[in-house]
């Protein structure tokens, strides 16, 4: 079954209507950070990369500290919302799931470099905001594994929850495993081999 995925779906479905400073600058640190490290760029990279001086990032972020705060933050929240929303608008629970693997293949593949930065920096958000953070990626798991549930009934929440975690893996491998296939082929194969995977969980 060949599934189209409008890897565009995540911007335009979550943005605010118009585009911000602070927009443009969570945007442009978090491929500076990707590509270079959280502790290998500066606010002045930063500010150069939007078109000011980096003294100016000031007016909207205390600090890099701050700057990468907010974006976790950001990400996390609006996967939440996202899962949420597609959860509760199927009509069912296989229709569910496959909008939950759209949804997140569309971020997977738009932002690989937000789940780099999330992968290697996160230990640089402050404990409570870090805190913060992995309760809202609980909620977005647990949206998930409703879903699951109805589709094993039995099944022991646990185990669903590690198929989840394991699904995320590969969904997420987007910043090592995208490139060669074009965005529609590569979001087909995510969602094929996901959609299995979560099927054939038994109890």
């Amino acid at each position: 079954m060949l599934v189209t995925i409008n890897v565009a779906v995540y911007n335009s479905s979550m943005a605010v209507p118009t585009r911000n400073r602070r927009a443009e600058i969570l945007d442009a640190a978090a491929r500076l950070f990707a590509a270079r490290g959280f502790h290998g760029v500066s606010i002045e990279d930063i500010g150069s990369a939007v078109g000011f001086s980096g003294p100016a990032l000031y007016r909207h972020f205390a600090g890099k500290e701050a700057l990468l705060t907010e974006m976790l933050l950001d990400i996390s929240g609006r996967l939440h919302e996202q899962g949420a929303r597609l959860a509760t608008e199927a009509t069912g629970p296989e229709q569910a799931l496959d909008a939950l693997l759209r949804g997140h293949i569309a971020f997977a593949l738009a932002h690989p470099e937000l789940i780099r930065v999330h992968e290697r920096e996160l230990d640089a958000v402050p404990e409570a905001a870090r805190r913060q953070i992995r309760r809202l990626q609980r909620l977005y798991v647990e949206e998930w594994v409703t879903v699951l549930s109805d589709l094993h009934p039995g099944c022991a929440p646990p185990r669903l929850r590690a198929a989840t975690h394991a699904v995320f893996g590969l969904l997420n491998s987007t910043p090592r495993s995208a490139g060669e296939l074009g965005p529609e082929a590569m979001a087909a194969l995510l969602h094929a081999m996901a959609r299995a995977a979560l099927l054939m969980i038994t109890n």
